[in-house]
């Protein structure tokens, strides 16, 4: 953990391959606790799912419009998966640090490594950043995705090859939590917040 002032806002990334429940998480963390976080709507180029709102689930772009902000330089990260276009703004995170806000941000294993390389250059980012990688075994993985009903065999083969590498870039983090289950997974993951934010109060 890195020396900072007590109160100085955070920028808090959660990270891990497909069947780590950083996702739920990270949804758990911010309605719990509305008061100590502030959630980023990143930006994507896929189409929204059944449900899901632009700018309130994530900022549907076109490819056009994403590579006119990423020329820009709007973005921290960006990145292509599956062929479709997701990233970050730097507007997004910007305005709730400065407004002493902790941030909380659920990204994967490359965007959390681009955010590494914009704190080097970014003064809004020195010293905020921390990042904690949710690691599960193959296994764990297998058995979470086969248990939701909605991955198909090849989908799940898929994923598997790609956490391999995620698992494999760990030491890149400041922080890796091995899952268990739902409940201690979040008692660890909230624990361990409440340590780098100094401020984060349970209800």
């Amino acid at each position: 953990m890195r020396d900072s002032e007590p109160t100085q806002a955070k920028l808090i990334i959660l990270s891990g391959p497909a069947g780590s429940g950083k996702t739920t998480l990270c949804e758990r963390l911010l309605a719990e606790h509305p008061d100590s976080f502030r959630r980023v709507i990143t930006c994507t180029t896929r189409s929204p799912r059944e449900g899901e709102v632009h700018g309130e689930d994530y900022y549907f772009l076109s490819p056009e419009e994403f590579e006119q902000r990423l020329a820009k330089g709007e973005f921290y990260e960006h990145a292509q998966v599956h062929g479709r276009y997701y990233g970050t703004l730097k507007s997004e995170i910007d305005r709730h640090l400065d407004a002493g806000h902790h941030v909380l941000l659920n990204i994967d294993v490359q965007g959390a490594a681009s955010f590494r390389e914009a704190e080097k250059d970014s003064p809004a980012l020195t010293g905020r950043l921390h990042t904690i990688f949710v690691s599960v075994t193959p296994e764990q993985m297998r058995e979470r995705m086969l248990g939701r009903g909605d991955n198909d065999e090849s989908d799940i083969a898929r994923r598997l090859k790609s956490a391999q590498d995620e698992l494999a870039r760990t030491g890149e983090f400041d922080h890796v939590i091995p899952s268990a289950d739902k409940e201690s997974d979040y008692q660890r993951v909230l624990m361990l917040i409440k340590r780098l934010t100094s401020g984060l109060t349970g209800r």
